[in-house]
């Protein structure tokens, strides 16, 4: 179903995707955005599926866009960057709308669009251990896209905090905030996820579940898919800005960048 970046399981109704690349620590590019939208859509059509989870293997959830990503981002024409742009925001809207209750299993550290990942799905359990942040600012980019998913789950105040500062926070300080659902310990995590899944499939009726999500969806934010087009036209625009060349090559080199 799908390639060697994402694996794909169905067990009891609930299909897993996992992102596999930890020798990346599961860093996004386009090939691995381009696969987690398809297994995503293949689980929303399957009719064996009624809940998916999306973890990840390795120590870490997502670090973001990839180094050699980045780079290539800085070659690329407006054009391309707008299409790029447009390739992660159908992941995350193939997320926040699929018809199917998505959860996320976050283990490890969930960095920018990492964090952002996480936040489009409908329930996320977290290890305590995970740091979330989107850390855009600092390498003179902007949180444009995930922006849009934030500010339905935080207030303003706190989305200022966190987009602005780019800081990383503790999965406890996220569970304050309303970005995720539930802190779990590493050892009962998957216990808790299956629970918690299964509940739903034998509890809730499908359509019931498919209904509920669209009417949470609809109702908190009507202006979502024109915020998200302004977010896709802002993306690619900063990643022509001197700033952007800046600190991506000051994060290629390892160097400490001076704003």
């Amino acid at each position: 179903m799908t390639g060697s970046l994402v694996l794909y399981s169905v067990n009891q109704r609930i299909a897993t995707i996992c992102i596999n690349r930890p020798e990346k620590r599961n860093a996004l590019n386009p090939d691995l955005v381009t696969e987690l939208t398809t297994a995503f859509i293949n689980a929303s059509e399957d009719e064996e599926v009624k809940v998916i989870v999306l973890k990840a293997n390795g120590g870490t959830f997502s670090a973001g866009a990839d180094l050699a990503y980045l780079q290539q981002l800085q070659q690329n024409s407006y054009e391309e960057n707008l299409a790029d742009s447009e390739n992660l925001k159908r992941l995350f809207t193939t997320i926040y709308y699929l018809p199917k209750v998505v959860i996320a299993q976050v283990e490890g550290h969930a960095i920018a669009g990492g964090c952002g990942l996480a936040t489009v799905c409908d329930i996320i359990f977290s290890v305590p251990e995970a740091n979330f942040g989107y850390t855009e600012v600092k390498l003179g980019f902007v949180p444009a896209i995930v922006s849009c998913f934030l500010l339905r789950k935080t207030s303003e105040t706190v989305a200022k905090k966190i987009l602005l500062t780019g800081s990383l926070f503790s999965a406890q300080e996220a569970l304050g905030y309303g970005l995720i659902t539930f802190v779990t310990n590493k050892e009962e995590i998957d216990l808790k996820v299956t629970d918690f899944a299964l509940n739903l499939c034998t509890e809730a009726s499908s359509n019931s579940l498919m209904v509920t999500k669209q009417l949470i969806g609809q109702t908190t934010n009507p202006l979502l898919e024109k915020s998200l087009s302004l977010a896709v036209q802002i993306n690619a625009r900063v990643r022509d800005s001197e700033d952007f060349k800046k600190g991506v090559a000051s994060f290629v080199n390892k160097e400490k960048i001076k704003w």
